[in-house]
């Protein structure tokens, strides 16, 4: 360690051989080997990446893959993502990258973002900064009063 931070994220010595020496960003990669909702499995690090590209990396840590082809010929894409597996991580040029929507990676074939854009953000469903409607319960459950233009109907007639 130098300068008294943290020390610098490695990848142990058998996954870099596996990898042929690549490097892969240690956030997204799970070292149990049963799950992948946390991260890349084992089987992911040592035979889905041997002999892949990595093409680049996103502002969240997580690092985009091509290598081989798909039933029509394309080249085959993904990510492997810095931490919880949650598609809504992805950004949206990324997203682009990933759907075949353009070639090349988008730090070389996207303009700079625009000084009025706002990042991309994760879907926040199910967590204290979910939206939340007037009169949700998770707000107190108070909604406005009907305002008298509404009869509701009842089968008598």
């Amino acid at each position: 360690m130098e300068g008294g931070g943290a020390p610098a994220p490695c990848v142990p010595r058998l996954m870099r051989f596996a990898l042929g020496g690549k490097r892969v960003a240690t956030m997204g990669i799970n070292l149990n080997p049963f799950t992948w909702w946390t991260g890349a499995s084992w089987g992911t690090i040592l035979y889905g990446l041997r002999g892949k590209t990595q093409v680049g990396e996103d502002s969240l840590g997580n690092t985009y893959w091509e290598g081989g082809k798909d039933t029509n010929g394309n080249p085959r894409r993904w990510v492997i993502y810095a931490g919880a597996n949650d598609t809504s991580r992805v950004p949206p040029e990324w997203f682009s990258w990933l759907h075949h929507q353009i070639e090349a990676a988008p730090d070389r074939s996207l303009p700079a973002p625009r000084t009025w854009e706002k990042p991309p953000v994760p879907n926040l469903t199910g967590t204290a900064l979910a939206y939340r409607p007037q009169g949700a319960l998770e707000k107190g459950g108070h909604r406005a009063a009907a305002t008298g233009d509404y009869e509701a109907w009842s089968p008598e007639g």
